[in-house]
């Protein structure tokens, strides 16, 4: 495989960040010349949030390990707004070589269906490096919901349509989908009460003003121990180090449930893919610091590493995912 641009299947369908072989040998040439010389200046990473969230301090985090490995400055600029479009496009009009990179996350499989109009096209318009992190979320009541496990809670919704309500710190948030997804899995009606921030949406939580909240371990495991808020499930497929006796949803009674913040690394499409490889094996050596794990815990994430084909995956099957999800719950953002 020589280039990292996105090619069609002979059936015609499209190869989600498709890494096609068979490219001209002098583009092939000019790949490999330019990854020989790769990286000879500092490497801009753009993180389309504003500085302080989750994403934001995963990726400042990784950063001075990255650069490190690969002998040049890394640095981190944000830029916010559009649901994440406005940064994720500058790094699709970006040259493709490896100088501009940007950081994906749930967002940025879910912006497709959820907005009306996007300023890229998602699945031709970049190539992906890799994962580096995923969050798990934890399920959780406020006290007062008469509900002590998920099969409690999805028999109160039956019983009560309508009566419950969830706060999320956004339309379109991994907060909203993650509930969402319980929503639509389960058969349940619950109203949705959306925030502009995961602040607000959790003092919601913590005043009663609503019964459910998805989140973060370390945004709610202090109030998990003060008895404030009651945890029922983390949303993962496997049990969580930090929360160890607690079950998974899908233990908790909703089959073929997961959900979690993730973070990856893309690139603009047609950037080489030595460059790519360069980039992905420096990224899992970073990942692989004790150090940089037990940072990373602080804010509730885990170190994960994949190749770019892998990653690639993993966008289809989430594509694929809140698809389903927003249409049944017919959300749009105009």
């Amino acid at each position: 495989m020589a280039s990292g641009v996105t090619c069609r299947a002979p059936s015609g369908a499209l190869l989600l960040f498709a890494l096609c072989a068979g490219a001209p040998a002098a583009h092939a040439q000019t790949s490999t010349s330019a990854a020989q010389a790769y990286p000879v200046r500092p490497i801009r990473v753009i993180v389309p949030f504003a500085p302080g969230g989750a994403t934001d301090s995963v990726m400042r985090m990784v950063s001075p390990r990255l650069s490190e490995g690969i002998g040049q400055s890394v640095v981190v600029e944000n830029r916010a707004g559009g649901a994440t479009t406005i940064g994720m496009d500058a790094v699709a009009k970006s040259a493709p070589d490896g100088y501009t990179l940007g950081v994906a996350n749930l967002s940025f499989a879910v912006n497709p269906v959820l907005l009306a109009k996007m300023p890229y096209n998602t699945e031709k318009d970049f190539a992906p490096v890799g994962l580096i992190a995923s969050v798990p979320f934890v399920m959780a009541v406020h006290p007062s919901v008469p509900a002590s496990s998920i099969k409690e809670l999805v028999a109160l919704a039956k019983v009560r349509p309508g009566a419950l309500n969830y706060s999320s710190s956004g339309n379109g948030s991994a907060t909203q989908m993650a509930t969402e997804l319980f929503r639509y899995i389960s058969g349940i009606d619950i109203v949705h009460v959306p925030f502009t921030g995961g602040g607000p949406a959790l003092v919601s939580a913590l005043s009663g003003e609503v019964s459910i909240y998805c989140a973060s371990i370390p945004a709610m495991a202090p109030h998990f121990k003060t008895g404030r808020l009651r945890p029922l499930a983390i949303t993962t497929v496997q049990r969580d180090p930090a929360m160890p006796n607690l079950p998974t949803m899908v233990q908790a009674g909703v089959p073929g449930y997961e959900a979690r913040e993730w973070t990856g690394i893309v690139a603009a499409a047609a950037t080489p893919r030595a460059v790519i490889m360069r980039l992905n094996q420096e990224f899992v050596k970073a990942l692989g610091s004790p150090e940089l794990s037990k940072r990373l815990a602080a804010v509730g994430a885990h170190p994960v590493t994949s190749t770019p084909e892998e990653f690639a995956a993993h966008v289809q099957k989430e594509l694929a995912v809140w698809s389903k999800v927003i249409k049944a719950a017919n959300i749009r953002i105009e």
